[in-house]
């Protein structure tokens, strides 16, 4: 079974995360250019800003890059059709089944991984036809499942004939050993590249997960169905203090309606939702992508060979 360099030609096997209003032309040419898998990420944005997106990172760099996009989004049918007029040779999906568009792209010879949080619907996803799956655990930023990287991991790659890609909580060179070790053959890594040079966001939103500790982080909306880990301020222990009193969901929407755009772009510290993994505490500086994509994988076997030494 390959792994994803390999299906990707790629220098490194891995992914950037499609985040949100994070994951623009900027951040996926930076880390195409360096070595891994850089992505658009749709996000709830319309098809036109897609294809601008695609174009602008085709003019940015000649290596590999994909668009993720969210199947929940009103605009998916259209995005789906934009991958397909641009030439894009990768996608991957989240928030829902990419069954409806699967032949399409599948014909146009695109690359289809999608991100599930369990056993069950990683099988679904190979015998739709997936080439890969992202098995994304809740130490993860953003919207997340409950399971674990370690626990998910391994039940995934024993279950399924095609790649496994490890998401969440994964942010040096011993996480992403740990991946391989429990099956995967790649990485996607988001949090990490928020701390990057290149990441297209208010620099507050950078230091906060540059400053942030090992219990930084909260989940919001796990009782409305909708979990989110994001790090901790005024917004976030809000909406835990609303929910904890049966604050309807209504009114807990009004309160996060624009978090993240306020964190991305204003760095809002009080009322933005900075979503980030539980790995935050792992990130102590701002660093160019290629420095990070370096210290990922460049000596890995190196540290694999000291680690049998301490085995042995």
């Amino acid at each position: 079974m390959k792994n994803i360099s390999e299906l990707f030609k790629t220098k490194y096997p891995v992914i950037q995360g499609g985040m949100a209003n994070i994951a623009t032309h900027q951040l996926a040419s930076a880390v195409s250019n360096a070595g891994g898998l850089g992505l658009i990420g749709a996000g709830g944005c319309d098809a036109n800003w897609v294809r601008e997106e695609i174009r602008k990172t085709k003019a940015l760099t000649d290596k590999p890059f994909g668009v993720n996009v969210m199947l929940m989004s009103p605009h998916a049918e259209a995005i789906s059709d934009v991958v397909v007029e641009e030439g894009v040779k990768i996608v991957t999906t989240g928030a829902g089944n990419p069954g409806p568009y699967m032949e399409k792209w599948k014909k146009a010879g695109i690359i289809v991984v999608p991100v599930v949080p369990s056993v069950a619907l990683a099988i679904r996803m190979e015998r739709a036809g997936a080439d890969a799956v992202v098995v994304e655990g809740t130490e993860a930023g953003g919207h997340i499942g409950e399971l674990t990287t370690m626990a998910l991991v391994p039940q995934v790659s024993d279950a399924v004939n095609i790649p496994v890609i490890a998401a969440g909580g994964i942010a040096d060179k011993r996480g992403v050993l740990a991946a391989f070790a429990l099956g995967a053959k790649g990485v996607q890594i988001g949090t990490v590249f928020l701390a990057s040079e290149e990441a297209p966001i208010h620099e507050n939103y950078k230091h906060k997960v540059v400053d942030a500790r090992d219990t930084e982080t909260v989940v919001t909306g796990r009782g409305t169905g909708a979990p989110v880990r994001v790090l901790k301020n005024k917004m976030s222990q809000e909406y835990l203090r609303m929910t904890k009193e049966g604050v309807p969901l209504e009114e807990l929407e009004k309160l996060t309606l624009g978090s993240l755009r306020r964190a991305v772009f204003d760095g809002d510290k009080d009322t933005g939702s900075f979503m980030a993994g539980q790995i935050a505490g792992l990130v102590k500086a701002v660093r160019p992508v290629k420095d990070i994509l370096s210290d990922l994988f460049d000596d890995v076997n190196n540290y694999k060979e000291r680690l049998e030494v301490l085995w042995n």
